[in-house]
């Protein structure tokens, strides 16, 4: 176990993320540590995304870091929270996304042919136990990969405590983001709560689970392998048919990675939902039920399920909304009964009842805790939610009455009590789950 040196080869100019947190200046400062001996260029890359107040510092912190150590450093800036508001996402989503787009296009412009980022060990064992948590398959637990094209991931064998030692050792300086505390996130809790828990049990918990995350990689890439034999998949135009018979007739495990390469060549993230939701189509559906995922509709006709781009004009269902989760176009809804807290997080909670979730209609209104009533269309205007999203945001009702609106809020009169019973409903967009 230790820092993979191995995934740079000589000749290599390696781009290093730099937030200025103590992962990546470790990872700075082994990559240059290395460049010598193994013959590579290192470079530096921070995103200042304009989220916290402490940017602008963390941005001085590592200008002034790799000038005095002669690294080359290039900087990018974004506004991560109005950008998050006008692609209609969540501000962490969009952070990771500017930031990486950032981060390839500069190592692109500027010629290096790696991209390094800091996750480590302990990211990798947290990635694993979230997946868990999730009921992922093989392709979720086998966490971070080492490497993905020009990214790579030299330090996911080495631990927290191996970075904390490293950075103490040799006095290396570094900025704290203080998010890494904050309990909201999924993440930050199973760093903080689970993870020693599980180090308490066995102090090795951690590089454990990331040699067991290495394993079942080298597994997964077997069965992927295999999969690509796999017959019974047609591309068809913009999109795809399905022999059903043919498909049912092989190893299920092997047929469920054939129909996540076929998503990923649709430019689709194979998450589980979908790819349980197109295999129960082809076992349990009746001829002409549907399914939709991402751009695209699934529809079963007798012996073949036809994968076709979605119609500009072509509407989602309406369905019930159900405990646990629903795909519903591009969007994962999460329902669950909970008991409302004094001080409400992220979420919609909502009072006890059974809702439709369906599209907006004409006329439809929305009244927010302690503002006037307004219409849907209004909300959405005002909030700046982009007109591409607003045809099939979701909206959860009960009968003809607006009871929530994703990226909007709860209808006061639906609105759960603290300390009472409630649904508590998460409305996201499908998309990768990356550390």
């Amino acid at each position: 176990m230790g820092f993979s040196y191995h995934l740079i080869a000589p000749g290599d100019k390696v781009l290093c993320a730099l937030s200025g947190g103590a992962d990546s200046m470790y990872l700075l400062c082994r990559l240059v540590e290395g460049a010598e001996e193994g013959g590579y260029q290192v470079g530096a890359a921070h995103y200042h995304h304009g989220i916290r107040a402490s940017s602008a510092q963390e941005e001085e912190f590592v200008r002034v870091w790799c000038e005095s150590h002669h690294i080359p450093l290039f900087v990018g800036h974004g506004d991560v929270p109005r950008e998050a508001v006008r692609r209609g996402q969540g501000v962490e989503e969009t952070a990771r996304a500017m930031r990486y787009a950032f981060l390839y296009e500069t190592a692109r412009r500027e010629g290096y042919t790696l991209l390094a980022t800091g996750h480590h060990a302990g990211d990798q064992a947290e990635t694993v136990l979230m997946h868990l948590i999730r009921g992922s398959g093989l392709r979720g637990l086998r966490g971070i990969q080492p490497r993905q094209g020009m990214l790579i991931r030299p330090m996911l064998e080495v631990t927290r405590g191996e970075v904390e030692a490293y950075v103490s050792r040799y006095h290396v300086p570094h900025v704290e983001d203080e998010s890494n505390a904050d309990p909201a996130y999924t993440r930050n809790r199973v760093r903080h709560e689970v993870l020693p828990l599980l180090e308490q049990l066995n102090p090795q918990a951690v590089r454990h689970i990331a040699q067991a995350a290495a394993k079942l990689r080298e597994d997964a890439q077997l069965l992927d392998t295999l999969a690509q034999d796999v017959t019974g998949v047609t591309e068809e135009g913009d999109g795809v048919v399905l022999d059903i018979p043919q498909l049912l007739a092989q190893p299920k495990p092997l047929v469920m990675r054939r129909l996540a390469q076929m998503l990923t060549q649709l430019h689709i993230h194979p998450s589980q939902t979908y790819l349980d939701g197109l295999y129960g189509l082809m076992a349990e559906g009746q001829s002409g039920a549907r399914l939709y995922v991402p751009g695209y509709t699934a529809r079963k006709s007798w012996d073949y399920l036809t994968i076709t781009p979605m119609g500009e004009v072509e509407e989602l269902l309406p369905v019930a909304l159900k405990d646990g989760c629903t795909v519903w176009g591009e969007w994962r809804v999460e329902c669950h009964p909970a008991v409302c807290p004094q001080t409400p997080g992220k979420g919609l909670w909502l009072t006890p009842g059974d809702y439709t979730l369906r599209s907006r209609q004409v006329g439809d209104t929305l009244q927010l805790p302690k503002r006037p009533t307004k219409t849907v269309k209004k909300l959405m205007m005002e909030k700046k939610i982009p007109a591409s999203l607003r045809q099939f945001l979701p909206v959860l009702a009960q009968g003809e009455r607006v009871a929530a609106v994703a990226l909007l809020g709860v209808d006061a009169d639906f609105l759960a009590a603290p300390g009472q019973p409630a649904r508590y409903i998460t409305i996201t967009k499908e998309n990768e789950d990356h550390a």
